[in-house]
């Protein structure tokens, strides 16, 4: 029988100074951040720094090495087992049954999870994820967009009060992404509260916060206008010709922190406005070139804090 949960909180995860480390290297360290109910949640960072470390911590699927917390009301270290019935995992590899039908594939969760009817179990989440007509169709025959919400229907069945989602659009096209990110935006109105890690920019916008994490440590964390505002990046768009040749003059400049293109356009930004507006004043005329002042982007933010990363697997 499932343990009953504590009164609910405006507050689904409360943690303090977490660190993890592997093999006598830190892979998280003394991390803090509370997460609201009902808020989708999103980590960027780079391969390798943490983010999949940090949210198994996070709701106890990974003992730290120190720091504290609450996961659902239920202490991170003490009640990881009464965490863990709360939670829905979907990992970034498809991990049901292949040559199982997709109803096979629902019931089978649902007996797993000890749920009464699970006929009605599967016939239920058919429905609400748009796979009606292809309950017998096999799940290793499905397309990757149409896998993914076979793999969020299992994940979201048992009706979790947590979704962990890790790079869940990995390979799949953008109409299925969309689709995907909508049917989060519905679950999450509905009470459920939503960890995800990405790597597309896109998607980090459509969450309600987020955690920029590098190597270990949390670089910045908030809304997404709260994390462009702390990143005190000031960013010129430049357009024209010899953008190639510009940007390897540009590149490690004192006062340029961030030298990235962008389709037919070069950003440049730097977190000292002074010492930037020095820098590119030089190369602001005669080289066939137009300059604009811009608000910085959220991928601008990720590619300054990238470059200033550290890795300490290294």
């Amino acid at each position: 029988m499932t343990a009953p949960a504590p009164p609910p909180s405006d507050i689904a995860i409360d943690v303090k100074g977490l660190s993890k480390s592997f093999g006598g290297r830190e892979v998280v360290r003394d991390l803090s951040m509370q997460v609201k109910r009902g808020e989708i949640y999103g980590f960027l960072g780079p391969n390798g720094s943490g983010k999949t470390t940090t949210i198994r911590m996070l709701c106890g699927l990974l003992t730290p090495d120190s720091g504290e917390g609450t996961c659902l009301g239920f202490d991170i270290r003490r009640d990881a087992d009464k965490i863990k019935r709360r939670v829905g995992y979907m990992t970034q590899r498809f991990s049901l049954y292949q040559d199982l039908s997709v109803r096979e594939n629902l019931e089978f969760v649902a007996r797993l999870y000890g749920i009464p009817d699970p006929r009605a179990a599967a016939r239920d989440t058919i429905a609400r994820i748009g796979l009606t007509g292809r309950e017998e169709q096999l799940a290793g025959e499905l397309s990757g967009g149409w896998k993914q919400r076979l793999a969020l229907g299992a994940c979201t069945l048992p009706n979790p009060q947590l979704l962990l989602l890790d790079e869940p659009t990995a390979g799949v096209d953008p109409k299925a992404r969309r689709d995907f990110w909508n049917e989060i935006h519905a679950l999450a109105s509905e009470g459920l509260t939503v960890l995800v890690s990405t790597h597309y920019m896109d998607e980090a916008e459509r969450c309600h916060e987020i955690a920029y994490i590098a190597y270990g440590h949390l670089l910045a964390h908030g809304t997404v206008e709260e994390v462009i505002a702390q990143s005190a990046l000031t960013t010129y768009t430049v357009t024209g010709e010899g953008l190639s040749r510009l940007a390897v003059d540009l590149a490690g400049q004192p006062g340029v922190d961030m030298v990235a293109a962008f389709g037919n356009t070069l950003h440049v930004s730097g977190r000292d406005e002074v010492a930037l507006d020095a820098a590119i004043a030089p190369y602001r005329s005669g080289r066939g070139t137009v300059w604009h002042r811009s608000e910085p982007s959220l991928e601008d933010v990720f590619i300054e804090l990238m470059s200033r990363s550290k890795d300490n697997f290294q």
